[in-house]
């Protein structure tokens, strides 16, 4: 068997950050296969924690 990864789709203005609910920046793919999206100040806060759990983060910055 196979696997294939497909790239997360682009972020788009409807997007919204699951802390806070202001647009979201950063789209965290976890490696149990959930997502989390977070405004640019909770991407901040949270990206090392997200890399260390080693989450996918796209935008990648």
């Amino acid at each position: 068997m196979t696997t294939t990864t497909v790239p997360a789709p682009a972020l788009t203005r409807f997007d919204r950050c699951d802390r806070c609910g202001a647009a979201a920046q950063l789209r965290a793919v976890l490696t149990t296969g959930g997502e989390l999206m977070f405004c640019g100040h909770h991407a901040r806060v949270h990206r090392t924690r997200l890399r260390a759990a080693g989450a996918a983060l796209s935008p990648d910055s």
